[in-house]
């Protein structure tokens, strides 16, 4: 009996990775899998050693004060890999943690499968010759990215498809999610997408309260992350025009007329449900400084990088202001012929992401690898 060990830190990771597991565990279900992940990798098969919420730690400062904790559960990794003893350890996303397992894993002699690697053709690029030391094969889920490993390192790597799009396809939407949740379909419904980190929320719920205020004729609706603690939606949470729905973001999105979404993969998400949105992004000033100076990218959001222009508004740090995200709103919402190029650019890109399923293609390769 085959045995992997799988490692997903956040919940993005633990969502794509429940697929990839159900892909697996259908086409080989004698496999074994344990490792860290979360809910949905628990619920598809997975035995979960640590739950990623121990570990959801973000941006540089974060990982500064919490780089105890890390190495501590680091420690803890490699000791139960040895004594798992799987024939590969499959990687996904949550680069700084993986990449040292990665190392850690090659030097035992396992297989190192990366199924959507960190972004490294948007800073600190050199990592991209790490990972070809240390991964035996890497399955990436941006079309560009397989050009990009090509050309920065002489790798061969394999383009399976968006794993966002197969949770989508997936997605059995809730009929009555509107009257359920008290929504009038004839009033102006704005998703608000915070994300899912804690130091996130910290910088953008006011941000997104000070709009709601603005706006008093609009239904904003939030979805919220059930694992976070409630305080840090404080300042939307009464507001009379302010709703929440606890881990329903795609039954939102089902409904929503705009979004303002976080940079993350939400804006993708937004994306393929069709929903114009503007991005907003803020973060601690010396931690901008540290990015601004390394980032290779001209856009942050995977809306305007798969595209490769500027298909929705970015409103980061300085610019992410009540006056910017109220007028951009306004476009999104009255503005026809706004609103219709932005869900022209929007097949576009959902065309170019559709080849299939990511977790079946990733599922089948990694298969035919490991024998």
């Amino acid at each position: 009996m085959k045995k992997l060990y799988i490692i997903a830190g956040e919940r993005s990771g633990d969502l794509h990775g429940s697929n990839l597991v159900k892909s697996l565990l259908k086409r080989a279900p004698a496999l074994s899998i344990r490792g860290f992940g979360g809910d949905e990798m628990q619920k598809a098969g997975t035995d979960i050693f640590v739950h990623y919420d121990r570990l959801a730690f973000m941006g540089f400062v974060s990982l500064l004060t919490n780089v105890r904790t890390i190495f501590k559960y680091i420690r803890l990794c490699k000791k139960d890999i040895v004594q798992f003893q799987p024939d590969a350890i499959i990687l996904i996303d949550y680069g700084g943690f993986n990449r040292k397992i990665a190392k850690f894993g090659k030097e035992k002699g396992i297989k190192i499968f990366y199924y959507i690697p960190p972004k490294v053709w948007a800073w600190y690029q050199s990592r991209a010759f790490e990972l070809k030391k240390n991964v035996d094969r890497l399955f990436v889920i941006l079309p560009f990215e397989k050009k990009f490993f090509k050309e920065k390192c002489n790798w061969d790597v394999d383009y399976v498809g968006n794993p966002v799009l197969d949770a989508i396809k997936n997605f059995k939407k809730e009929p009555t999610f509107a009257e359920q949740n008290g929504l009038d379909r004839s009033r102006k419904i704005v998703a608000l997408l915070p994300g899912s980190r804690k130091m996130e929320l910290k910088r953008i719920v006011p941000l997104m309260a000070e709009v709601a205020k603005q706006n008093k004729d609009y239904q904003f609706v939030v979805a919220a992350v059930g694992n976070l603690n409630t305080s840090l939606y404080q300042e939307l949470q009464h507001l009379p025009n302010v709703k929440f729905v606890e881990d329903a973001s795609y039954d939102l999105l089902s409904v929503a007329d705009a979004a303002i979404v976080t940079s993350g993969t939400a804006t993708l998400e937004t994306a393929i449900f069709k929903v114009p949105q503007v991005v907003v992004y803020k973060t601690g000033t010396f931690e901008y400084g540290i990015a601004s100076s390394l980032v290779k990218v001209k856009f942050i959001s995977l809306v305007n990088l798969i595209a490769g222009k500027e298909v929705v508004k970015e409103l980061i740090q300085q610019d992410a202001t009540l006056e910017e995200v109220d007028n951009e709103l306004s476009r999104l919402l009255y503005d026809h012929s706004y609103r219709s190029a932005i869900l022209t650019a929007y097949d576009s890109i959902y065309q170019t992401l559709d080849t299939g399923s990511a977790s079946e293609n990733a599922a089948r390769l990694m298969l035919n690898y490991l024998s």
